[in-house]
């Protein structure tokens, strides 16, 4: 097998992969952009990201995930709808006609890490077919500088990335011609039958969900990070859309990672090397540090539609998807912190995008309550996010706010975030990113400015001391006014959700409505958690007019 670049020490026959044309070894970024364009994989844009279309398949592929069941980590994975089974020969038979298939074909290989703490680093490979999934595996992980290490380089695990490669239901056993398949003992991840790029990063960061908290008792996190000037480090939690990229971006602070993070006892760090961030209708002035992105070298943009004469974006254009990405490195950014570690989280921020407009833009939350809707993970999407969504807003639980990526139960990631609020008596607040002054299609989206100015006021210490008021329905603690170094820095007429409804009645509804959506949804998990934590949830038959919030202090 010819091969081109750096001799390695660990070759791909110990893949099985045999009577490949040419291999190609970790590559630099312009030596791929070079194989890009001339493999017409993509095309140069205005100042220099590459822009790459993925097809049908413009997003994640959920149904089409599985883990197989063997004997060394059947009795850990939190099986079901999420973590659905795949046979060890059903595997062993998918990945031999893949290897069958591989041969005489061009293969793009990278050596990397995941996770900045070294102690805590599983090394993996990333075999691709097409240079522009190489170089997004080299941005979205932690490249080796050492050129011996990464000639010595022996992978922990091994993601064979093979999108043109279509799986056959009735042969393979999975549920369409996508497969995203984890293997525990073999160490590897077969992806196929999809260019959606997010399959590979997703994969690795599954991976990590089920090694770290069994491995090194660390706690992993769908999350973004950043850090101040004194060193205080705050984590975001967030479903997709609800703003944990944009948030943490803050020019004011030095971001660790924008979307997934250990905790272990020594403090927070990313797991990867890079960003991926949704770019739908991106605003130079909303988000600048994201919009840099957009405009250099070394960055995918991922089915953003561009002008073919000028190679000018159009990042408002949404007619290939809405779920349109850049991924770029972290050095991309201006302030990212250069090892990508910080110190334990001094404040936990769970990020929501109601769509419902009845969740205050900013709470107080008790850490029993944190508890609550950290294991709820609730959201809520609208037409035009997701195909088949209906008109009116669609509420999401998403257990962790990532169950499609929690491999064991997620009662202990819970219980570990549990114990590290508890330990280090971290404040807990819930953002609103989402509507406000009635539901989608009545009112309108929190401005984002008013958002960054909560953040602040949080990161800043502002709202420890103020005076709150308590929400009847969800029991949540909302702070009578924001602001920063004396100043108002949002309207206080905005800050009770109720208040900015035209009609009462209708938003008592609305809230008692998603409040009993809450309590259904946490039925599966009521066995796992305290009479405490289960008690800290929405009440939907709490009385409204008779009972409004009274004003008392944060506890805490």
């Amino acid at each position: 097998m010819p091969t081109k670049g750096l001799k390695h020490k660990v070759g791909l026959e110990h893949h099985g992969i045999k009577n490949a044309k040419e291999i190609f070894w970790n590559l630099t970024t312009p030596a791929l952009y070079e194989h890009i364009s001339r493999n017409g994989e993509g095309h140069l844009s205005h100042l220099g990201p590459v822009v790459v279309a993925t097809g049908q398949h413009t997003g994640r592929a959920p149904n089409d995930k599985f883990i197989v069941k063997e004997p060394t980590s059947q009795d850990d994975i939190w099986w079901g709808k999420v973590n659905k089974p795949f046979g060890v020969e059903q595997f062993d038979a998918l990945h031999g006609r893949i290897l069958a298939y591989l041969q005489n074909k061009n293969l793009y290989v990278q050596d990397c890490c995941a996770g900045a703490d070294q102690e805590k680093q599983l090394h993996i490979r990333v075999i691709t077919e097409t240079a522009w999934h190489n170089l997004f595996a080299r941005n979205m992980f932690i490249q080796i500088k050492d050129l011996d290490k990464l000639a010595n380089h022996v992978p922990a695990f091994t993601i064979l990335h093979v999108p043109s490669f279509q799986a056959v239901p009735s042969i393979d056993g999975t549920n369409s011609e996508v497969f995203v398949v984890v293997d525990y003992s073999k160490q590897m991840v077969l992806i196929g039958g999809t260019n959606y790029a997010g399959e590979i990063k997703k994969s690795v960061f599954s991976v990590l969900n089920y090694l770290l908290p069994k491995k090194h008792s660390v706690l992993s996190m769908h999350c973004s990070a950043n850090i101040g000037s004194d060193g205080d480090s705050a984590v975001f939690f967030g479903l997709s859309g609800t703003g944990k990229t944009t948030l943490s971006a803050d020019p004011n602070r030095d971001l660790i990672g924008d979307d997934e993070h250990g905790w272990s006892d020594k403090g927070v760090f990313n797991f990867e090397g890079g960003c991926y961030a949704k770019v739908i209708r991106l605003s130079e002035e909303a988000e600048p540090e994201i919009y840099q992105c957009t405009r250099q070298f070394g960055t995918i943009l991922e089915n953003v539609v561009m002008d073919p004469v000028t190679r000018r974006l159009n990042l408002d254009d949404a007619s290939l998807t809405e779920n349109t990405r850049a991924s770029y490195p972290i050095t991309h950014i201006k302030n990212a912190v250069p090892d990508g570690m910080g110190a334990n989280p001094k404040q936990v921020i769970m990020l929501t995008c109601d769509a419902y407009g009845v969740m205050p833009p900013v709470a107080k939350m008790t850490p029993e309550q944190a508890m609550y809707h950290f294991i709820s993970g609730y959201t809520a999407k609208v037409a035009g996010t997701e195909k088949g969504l209906s008109r009116e807003p669609t509420a999401v639980f998403s257990t962790c706010f990532g169950a499609p990526f929690m491999t064991l139960h997620p009662s202990v990631y819970a219980n570990m975030l549990g114990e590290r609020i508890a330990e280090h008596k971290v404040d807990c607040w819930l953002v609103n990113t989402g509507w406000t002054a009635g539901p989608y299609g009545v009112g309108h989206r929190m401005e984002i400015a008013y958002t960054r100015a909560m953040i602040s006021a949080i990161l800043k210490g502002e709202l420890k001391d103020i005076p709150t008021e308590t929400d009847p329905v969800f029991g949540l603690h909302i702070p009578t006014s924001v602001s920063i170094e004396g100043h108002q820095a949002v309207p206080q007429e905005i800050l009770n959700p109720r208040n900015t409804w035209k009609n009462k009645k209708d938003y008592d509804k609305k809230a008692r409505d998603l409040a009993a959506q809450f309590v259904e949804n946490f039925k599966e998990y009521e066995s796992t958690v305290t009479k405490e934590i289960l008690a800290a949830g929405p009440n939907p038959m709490a009385p409204i007019e008779q009972s409004r919030p009274k004003v008392q202090k944060l506890r805490g």
